[in-house]
Order: C-alpha cells, then structure tokens, then sequence
C-alpha cells in the first residue's frame, strides 16, 4: 500500500487542515502510533493512527465559529473597491442578544477568522466565519456534499424546461454542475439548494435561463440555519450544533 503524507492524512481525517498540520509537526504536536513526528515530509501507511499533542487539542477548541447575517454591500472575504469586509461587523455591540452561547467575545477571536465559503456583496443571509480549518474544510472542501439554500427573486420568465436545466443541465465556464434542487416559492422567488459553491453560480444559472436575479438570500448551510437571526448580527455556532 502507497504510504501518504502524514498532514494530508490528518486532513483527510478532519483532523485539522494541512496548514496547520504542518504547524503543528513543525511544534512537535503529532504523534503517529505514540510516536512523535518532527519531518513536515513524513509518510505513513493510511492505517496508523495518528493523535494531536494536548496543547493542539487545546487550541483547536479554542477556536471559534461564528454565524452572521452578513448584509448587502459587504464583501465576504478581503476589504475590496473601497467595500468593507464581512468580518469588520463582528464585534460586541453587534452580537445577537439571544445568543445562548456561552462563550464571551474577545477581540483576540477575530484574528484568523476567516469565511468558509462566499456570499456575494449584493447578496445577504447567512455567512460562516471561523477560525476552526475542519470546519472551513467541511462546508468548502471539494468534496464537500454539504446543501447551501437560498431564496432568490428573480424577473423574467421561467418555461418549464428552464426550471428543468436549474436543476441539472446548465454548464458554467464549460463545465457541468452538479444537480442542484430548484423550486418556485412564490410567483417571483425561487428556492435553490445546491452542493457546489461557484463564483456568482445562482447569477448565472439565472441568466443562462433568460432571468435576472434581483435578490439573493442565503438561509441555510448544512443543518443550520439563519432563522431570525438579524440583518448585521451575528452568533457563535454551539457545542451542541454542526454543519
């Protein structure tokens, strides 16, 4: 059996990201079979084991994964044309009062936080930001099968073979996309769930059917989902939740 790298492994495993895989090799944090691992090229056989030192293990539950309601004319990730950073509302003042976390927000949080996916500037609803690699890698990863959902209001109209090809069909930069699940909510919404996350993908599928999206509202990742949560606000993701 072909032996793999030991932090790719770790990936895999969901143990941490390769990233911090290294981190934590390169600080003497890995131990494979109770042996510790001290070469960032080391290979193993898939099946030993592999376990975290109790200082990585106290980190990463140190990590926090905050959910926000990320409003229009925000950026997700880095500040961009003058537009601010979605991260640049998360602050004490903007935490949700029914958060019922009890974790306490320090500033110190918002270092490495970073969203695990992209939620357009003229788009709003739910935005996952986190400091956590297993859970970036969860909802993002390429082989990730977790369902992102939206409402999107859109104009035109919509025959019954467009509707078939939003749901499987289209093609974006030639390339297939996954089937997706698409379903009127109302004479002017569409309800999307998909499991692949494109640049501007709902945008486009739209156009590519003859309609122009007017509104675009993310309302669950996963299991969770944005509920009354308000516009600009944000929560921590529990103990007791998961994607």
């Amino acid at each position: 059996m072909e032996k793999i790298r030991v932090s790719k492994l770790m990936s895999a495993q969901g143990l941490c990201s390769r990233r911090e895989a290294d981190a934590y090799i390169e600080r003497g944090w890995v131990f494979v079979d109770g042996e510790r691992v001290t070469e960032l090229g080391t290979r193993i056989d898939p099946g030993q084991k592999i376990s975290l030192h109790k200082v990585a293990q106290s980190r990463q539950q140190g990590r926090v994964t905050i959910l926000l309601n990320k409003p229009i004319g925000y950026v997700s990730g880095q500040a961009e044309q003058g537009y601010r950073p979605a991260v640049s509302l998360i602050n004490a003042a903007s935490r949700c009062r029914g958060d019922r976390s009890p974790q306490r927000f320090s500033t110190s949080q918002l270092q490495g936080l970073a969203p695990a996916g992209r939620l357009d500037i003229d788009s709003q609803g739910l935005l996952v930001l986190t400091q956590d690699g297993r859970i970036a890698k969860r909802i993002i990863g390429s082989d990730s099968m977790i369902e992102k959902e939206y409402l999107v209001r859109v104009e035109g109209r919509l025959s019954a073979s467009g509707l078939a090809l939003l749901n499987h069909g289209l093609r974006l930069d030639g390339v297939p996309l996954k089937p997706a699940q698409v379903s009127w909510q109302n004479r002017d919404q569409l309800r999307f769930i998909l499991r692949e996350g494109k640049k501007r993908q709902i945008r486009r599928m739209c156009e590519g059917v003859g309609l122009e999206v007017t509104g675009l509202k993310r309302i669950r990742i996963g299991k969770l989902r944005l509920g009354d949560l308000p516009s600009g606000q944000w929560r921590y993701l529990r103990d007791d939740e998961a994607f």
